[in-house]
């Protein structure tokens, strides 16, 4: 009996050292993080898919993280190795930048000041941005021709605008900048949480909602998202990001994300994150059933 308790023992013990060495010893293991909302845990499962599928490497994702700067910094803390930033995050004060909103410039800036200051590897954009954007109902667009921020000029002065609280209050970036910068002053004005302003556009409550351009509410409820042809808000184009240490540690990795860079459009997204959030899939059934789609997958 002894003896059989001591070979248990020492075969768990055996089996508990194989356990940490293939989960630590090895380093073959990182760590993808994803923000609150749908499309980022959608592309990090995408990530891990790929890379699990043509490499070696173990991946881990951590969700629901706060915002952006809270994945920054869990990536220069080595927390986490990898994780879907926007362009725009160069206007949050991480380093010196010089102001301008032209999407190359911003993009430039990003993966130049990243790069120097934070040792991270800012990939090329994944071909969406998510950023503000002006939307009305289908069916008002095709009977006004409504296209851009600008073909609204002319009726601005009757519509009823549906919009984030914050954004309204904002003077270097929100309403008031924004009616200076294109000549634009809405009828009325309705402020609201921005979950409702989908709804609100929809029951046509109001005319004209600000809403962000890859939200499957826009799908959800058949809204036409207006160019903005002057280039008032900043771009926030998405880009895979991996500390450079990881890049060179992993290069089969970045092989395989990188197979997704410029390939995924806006439209694109939206659906995506409609699959996930209108008709109730996991983001990893639909991250893996979108790879399938287009060929990325090897098995």
């Amino acid at each position: 009996m002894i003896i059989k308790r001591t070979q248990t023992i020492l075969l768990l013990g055996l089996c508990a050292m194989m356990m940490i060495l293939s989960a630590c010893g090895t380093g073959s293991t990182f760590t993808i993080g994803a923000q609150t909302f749908t499309e980022t845990k959608i592309l990090a499962e995408m990530y891990k898919a790929l890379i699990e599928d043509q490499t070696d490497v173990k991946v881990d994702i951590i969700p629901d993280l706060a915002s952006s700067p809270v994945v920054l910094q869990a990536m220069k803390r080595n927390d986490l190795q990898m994780g879907t930033l926007y362009s725009g995050e160069i206007f949050n004060n991480h380093f010196p930048i010089q102001p301008t909103k032209d999407r190359k410039q911003v993009l430039a800036q990003a993966q130049a000041g990243f790069n120097k200051y934070y040792d991270f590897d800012w990939m090329d954009p994944l071909g969406f941005e998510n950023t503000y954007a002006f939307t009305v109902r289908e069916d008002l667009a095709k009977a006004k021709g409504y296209e851009t921020i600008s073909d609204i000029q002319a009726d601005a002065s009757t519509m009823r605008l549906g919009v984030d609280t914050s954004w309204l209050e904002r003077p270097t970036d929100g309403y008031p900048a924004f009616s200076k910068y294109y000549g634009i002053t809405f009828g009325k004005t309705y402020p609201m949480e921005l979950s409702l302003v989908y709804n609100a556009v929809a029951q046509n409550q109001v005319d004209i909602v600000l809403a962000y351009s890859t939200d499957s509410r826009l799908k959800a409820y058949n809204l036409k998202t207006l160019k903005d042809d002057k280039q008032f808000f900043p771009p926030y184009d998405a880009s895979p990001v991996i500390r450079n240490d990881a890049a060179k540690k992993y290069p089969e990795a970045v092989k395989a994300v990188s197979a997704l860079i410029g390939t995924i459009d806006a439209q694109t997204m939206i659906g995506l994150n409609y699959e996930v959030d209108i008709e109730k899939k996991s983001e990893r059934e639909v991250a893996i059933a979108y790879l399938k789609r287009v060929g990325l997958l090897k098995s």
